[in-house]
């Protein structure tokens, strides 16, 4: 019974090491390793080539690497009837948090506009605000989004939360369904992105939804690109309606060069590193669930199909 894991990002060397210092009889294979496809029990997978899972005639159990799942559900040919799981971890989450806090706090202090006028050799001193002034509005209050809520919180700030069902957050307004929506914008300054990726949350973010936030909002989104219509950010940041966007999220990554978010003076870009699975903290639930399938245990981490996430 052993493991493949397949993924497109440089570091399928890295997890196998990970995993084998935690377990050094553990049968773990790269997916370009020579191995025999009908002895794999368990995918571990982030984006992998769509198909790839179609090659493994005896999987058992398919593990995102990672909190986001959509790119499994993305793949039409994977073995649809195994079950998923994906990563829960107090680290991600940790990190998720202190990336969206800096960026919030930059936005305050306008450190990204000041950064623009560096650039441009314009000295030219603008009103901040304070934390008791903003309300931030987090889209999403899953496990990630309610460890940021918990963070607002406790710097000073007012926090509200949407989600398709109501949540129960100490000292955060919850917003539920789609008729609760649009008060929730209303009220929102800065927008903060966590929501899963599923039919019902793509291009969530697009004009409609802007156009129901306060004049002079401001976009974060650190979920996933699929959730952004670009075009229609860049149209209510060009018309002032938007006053800027930070994103660690793109439909194509690396981002295109010819995309204009890398030179829009409104757009703070980073590289999809907001938060990244760290393996010391990942590797024992990899593990868990592998002992779990061989033991006919149920899965911890279960992915609901149905739900997407």
């Amino acid at each position: 019974m052993a493991i493949v894991i397949i993924r497109q990002d440089g570091k399928t060397d890295m997890w196998k090491e990970a995993l084998l210092a935690a377990d050094p009889n553990l049968p773990v294979f790269g997916y370009h390793d020579d191995h025999d496809p009908k002895g794999i029990k368990m995918a571990l997978v982030w984006k992998h080539p769509k198909g790839s899972l179609a090659n493994y005639s005896n999987l058992m159990c398919i593990a995102s690497n990672g909190a986001g799942v959509d790119f499994i559900f993305e793949d039409e040919d994977r073995p649809k009837h195994l079950p998923i799981t994906r990563i829960v971890d107090t680290y991600l989450a940790a990190d998720m948090s202190e990336h969206v806090l800096a960026l919030i706090l930059a936005n305050l202090k306008h450190l990204e506009h000041y950064k623009v006028d560096q650039f441009n050799k314009i000295w030219k001193p603008l009103q901040y605000l304070r934390i008791a002034d903003v309300r931030v509005g987090i889209l999403g209050l899953g496990t990630l989004g309610q460890v940021l809520a918990n963070d607002l919180v406790r710097f000073g700030f007012q926090v509200q939360g949407w989600s398709s069902s109501r949540k129960s957050v100490e000292k955060v307004k919850s917003f539920a369904g789609p008729d609760e929506l649009s008060d929730f914008l209303a009220s929102t300054k800065i927008l903060v992105c966590l929501l899963p990726l599923t039919d019902r949350t793509s291009d969530i973010l697009n004009k409609e939804l802007f156009e129901q936030l306060p004049k002079g909002a401001y976009i974060i989104n650190v979920a996933r690109g699929g959730h952004l219509v670009d075009k229609d950010l860049l149209e209510l940041l060009d018309s002032g309606h938007l006053s800027g966007a930070a994103l660690d999220v793109f439909h194509q990554e690396p981002l295109n060069q010819e995309h204009p978010f890398w030179e829009h003076p409104k757009v703070h870009m980073t590289p999809h590193y907001a938060s990244v699975s760290d393996t010391d903290s990942v590797v024992p639930q990899i593990l868990e669930n592998y002992r779990r399938l061989e033991n006919g245990d149920s899965l911890i981490n279960l992915v609901s199909k149905t739900k997407g996430y």
